[in-house]
């Protein structure tokens, strides 16, 4: 029996890569934006090998923990996103071995009149904003708007996404959910954002808040992933978090929701408790959502303390001829002005019992060398993107 526990630290860039600028993303750097906070801590993320990766910067190196000369147990690696683009789809995707040539729309001007009338006259409901917003912005502006009149708020972002937030007085959620369904089939073709996203929120002016009911409806993935080849044979494929959503469900075989990371690890736990012979895919949201985001570099450095301090639970519960794998799809810089996705290198950290200790894997072509080392792992022939790095790492 063969476990791999794959975990996506989403957003945890670190470092910019070439062509950031081409992105609006000059001097981003998501690991060294967090470790100016007082409370950034990841001593077993060091023992990992997470130090050691080619070009990670903090800025907390007087700290013991930081100080403390170790031996990296682990394999360690530096990701680059081969895909046109810096986006939770895109970056999931390329781990999952498909390299995106051409990005997904995004819309800056907001959506065209002919796409809106179509999803007004579907809901019966009116559209309100329109334009890139920030979550948290977009309820303060337009949330007592939509509460009077009942009009949805819809809005995007510099990423592929189209954004739905109701309040969930007004908007059931189960409806609000339903809106959802009918913006993913419009929106397709020239319009085929990468998600349409529900956005439920509660509370009273001006203190409204978003729910944990959030929920993504991702575009089906174009070209085979490694996800679908595990299940073509016969290995288990276990969603926690929205990666089921990131894939609409493709390719995965059992999934779990979870409201927040520590739900996240949680359920990843349990499944580690079990047995079964295949893959465990976790993404762990709030590193994005919660804090890159709204550009809070205190509460990104507290969160990855929190996964840091889980660590030696998950390491505890791995079995003999298990794998972890701790990744990235993106970076979300906390620090610079955009609250926008940053177009960075990703970390990779590769750890189990037949893994050579301290083995520095360089700096890679493509995430999509993850999925082709997991198939390998497996001895699934790979039909889709990436190297496997397993001949250098057992």
């Amino acid at each position: 029996m063969k476990r791999v526990f794959l975990i996506v630290l989403d957003s945890f860039g670190i470092g910019e890569m070439p062509d950031a600028a081409n992105y609006g993303d000059a001097g981003s750097n998501t690991v060294k934006a967090a470790s100016t906070s007082q409370y950034f801590r990841m001593p077993n993320m060091k023992k990992l090998g997470f130090f050691n990766i080619d070009g990670v910067e903090i800025e907390r190196p007087e700290e013991d923990w930081a100080k403390e000369e170790v031996t990296p147990v682990g394999a360690y690696a530096r990701m680059t996103e081969m895909s046109k683009g810096k986006d939770t789809t895109i970056g999931h995707w390329e781990i999952a071995g498909i390299v995106s040539e051409k990005p997904l729309p995004t819309f800056p001007d907001g959506f065209p009149k002919e796409l809106l009338d179509v999803f007004e006259e579907r809901t019966g409901r009116k559209v309100i904003c329109n334009k890139p917003y920030s979550g948290t912005d977009v309820i303060r502006d337009y949330g007592e708007e939509h509460v009077k009149t009942g009009a949805l708020i819809v809005y995007t972002s510099a990423d592929s996404v189209f954004q739905i937030a109701a309040h969930e007085s007004v908007v059931p959620i189960e409806q609000l959910y339903e809106y959802c369904e009918i913006a993913r089939e419009i929106c397709e073709g020239k319009y085929g954002v990468g998600r349409v996203i529900a956005r439920p929120f509660e509370g009273e002016a001006p203190n409204f808040k978003r729910t944990s009911r959030r929920h993504d409806y991702s575009l089906v993935p174009p070209n085979t992933t490694m996800l679908d080849q595990l299940l073509e044979a016969d290995l288990d494929v276990l969603a926690v978090g929205k990666i089921n959503d990131i894939f609409a469900g493709k390719g995965i075989g059992e999934m779990v929701r979870t409201a927040n990371n520590a739900e996240g690890i949680e359920r990843t736990l349990e499944y580690m408790k079990r047995d079964f012979n295949g893959l465990c895919f976790t993404n762990l949201v709030d590193f994005d959502m919660l804090y890159g985001h709204r550009n809070d570099a205190e509460g990104y450095a507290k969160a990855l303390t929190y996964f840091d301090e889980k660590l030696p639970e998950i390491l505890a519960a791995l079995k003999e001829d298990d794998l972890l794998m701790i990744t990235a799809d993106h970076g979300c810089d906390p620090v610079t002005p955009s609250t926008d996705h940053s177009r960075e290198y990703t970390p990779l950290v590769i750890y189990g019992d037949k893994i050579k200790k301290n083995t520095n894997l360089g700096t890679r072509e493509s995430f999509a060398d993850i999925a082709a080392t997991i198939l390998d792992y497996f001895d699934v022939e790979s039909k889709v993107a990436g190297k496997s790095l397993l001949p250098e790492i057992m």
